[in-house]
């Protein structure tokens, strides 16, 4: 099933977690392990990112394939525009529809390790929305696109922004979903613009639920995003460890359900390949699910 299906179909908000192919070094028995306990957690659909830096293009379509056969959840494949000729796209969506995989979810892509900035390959795509607009002109694909609540770190200000994500819907995308975010303002101040702007396709909110407070001040000094002078102090108060992990699931829980009852369409979360928190997440949000 298709983004633009999942989501126009939805009795309930659509449940999504993002995982990313594990390092060579991790035995593939410990990878399965984790994915079947988030599949026990019932995602409505589950997307696999590329390694960093674009890498592991192979090993994405690998474990989607996996995904949906032996487990029988609707996957998604990133697809990045990083190292990627025209050509090259064209052999990737051959694989894809070979493994039956009908969702992607499209993104220009960090710039290649030892780069400061994105130079497309020779052949190949500068922005995203002309990854969309490639997708779309071959037909047979779902496809979701990136929307940032505090905008990309490359974009001089908000309504830059926007206008890139009204350039991704208007060549083709189904869906946004959203980088991540820890005040939900940020995400209803989005929605309205992208609303008036007339981006009519369903925005996902992306939550990166906090097992760390050392981990999320890596990923939001590298993404862009800002963590709440009072959640921040909270964190610092209670350092590393169990305590840090109860105020992570808490702050998501506390976010899932504000956008939940607030209308968004569902909750896409980036899980980080780990399973106990959101085991905790799911069970504290389960009952406004149904």
């Amino acid at each position: 099933m298709k983004f633009a299906d999942i989501y126009a179909r939805r009795s309930r908000p659509v449940i999504s977690f993002e995982v990313f192919p594990p390092k060579p070094e991790t035995p593939m028995g410990t990878f399965r392990g984790i994915l079947e306990k988030l599949v026990a957690l019932r995602p409505d659909f589950m997307t696999v990112t590329y390694g960093a830096f674009g890498s592991t293009q192979v090993r994405t379509v690998e474990i989607a394939e996996l995904i949906r056969r032996e487990y029988g959840v609707e996957c998604a494949c990133h697809l990045t525009c990083v190292g990627s000729t025209a050509a090259d796209v064209d052999r990737i969506l051959d694989d894809l529809r070979a493994n039956g995989i009908e969702n992607i979810v499209a993104l220009r892509g960090d710039p290649p390790q030892g780069q400061s900035r994105y130079v497309p390959p020779p052949g190949g795509h500068a922005h995203a929305s002309d990854l969309v607009a490639h997708i779309r002109g071959a037909g047979g694909f779902g496809i979701a696109v990136a929307a940032y609540p505090e905008k990309h770190l490359e974009a001089p200000d908000a309504e830059a922004d926007l206008r890139h994500l009204k350039e991704k819907i208007d060549a083709g995308a189904h869906a946004a979903i959203t980088q991540l975010f820890y005040d939900n303002r940020h995400f209803e101040r989005l929605v309205g613009r992208a609303r008036a702007m007339g981006i009519g396709v369903p925005i996902v909110p992306g939550l990166l639920p906090i097992v760390s407070l050392g981990q999320v001040k890596r990923i939001t000094s590298v993404c862009g995003a800002t963590i709440p002078e009072e959640l921040l102090g909270r964190l610092e108060a209670a350092g590393e460890g169990d305590r840090a992990l109860e105020i992570g699931v808490g702050h998501a829980v506390a976010q899932a359900r504000a956008l939940i009852n607030g209308g968004a369409p569902g909750i896409h979360f980036f899980v980080l390949n780990r399973f106990r928190h959101m085991a905790a997440i799911m069970e504290e949000i389960r009952p406004i699910l149904r």
